[in-house]
């Protein structure tokens, strides 16, 4: 029996959620310049796998961006979903993804700009008091600007801090899923 052509293994499925997962820790703890042979170990996968689904550095970081945006999206859709819940799971990327910012930044690629453009569109269905959806991305690419700090409780310290200076609230710092 032959499955249909178009049809994606769940062995292939697997494989790319592991090297996703394992790619968004790599990164968060090495940077960008970790080798992609550390992200096909963590996922437990031969570097050839990792090359089938991920065939350079960019491209995986974007597929780490686009579950990042899902998650956001995700916590958004929850009909008691508040602008504080949305920045608390952006301030957990910002800490635990820090190589991402890097790439959202100096990336023209039209990738990313549709991501930003997804984060834009779900802020801007959320209900907001007193700042407009302009203004809360702004916040966001300022916020980023001060992620640093040598471990994640450091860098959520600082990011705290920054947002308390925009008198912006955020909720838990988790992840969204």
């Amino acid at each position: 029996m032959t499955r249909p052509a178009n049809q994606t293994r769940s062995d292939a499925v697997r494989n790319r959620d592991l090297l996703v997962t394992a790619a968004r820790e790599i990164l968060a703890e090495q940077g960008l310049d970790a080798p992609m042979s550390a992200v096909a170990k963590r996922a437990g996968v031969g570097q050839g796998t990792l090359y089938r689904h991920f065939p350079d550095r960019l491209t995986l970081a974007t597929a780490v961006l686009e579950e990042n945006v899902r998650d956001i999206e995700q916590v958004a859709a929850r009909a008691d979903a508040t602008l504080a819940d949305v920045l608390g799971v952006v301030t957990w990327q910002m800490i635990r993804s820090t190589a991402f910012i890097g790439i959202v930044r100096i990336s023209g690629e039209e990738n990313s700009q549709d991501l930003a453009d997804r984060v834009r569109a779900t802020i801007a269905g959320l209900p907001t008091e007193t700042h407009g959806t302009d203004d809360i991305m702004l916040a966001i690419a300022m916020v980023s600007g001060a992620v640093h700090g040598p471990t994640p409780e450091a860098r959520e310290a600082t990011v705290r801090r920054a947002w308390a200076l925009l008198g912006l609230e955020i909720g838990p710092v988790a992840p969204g899923h």
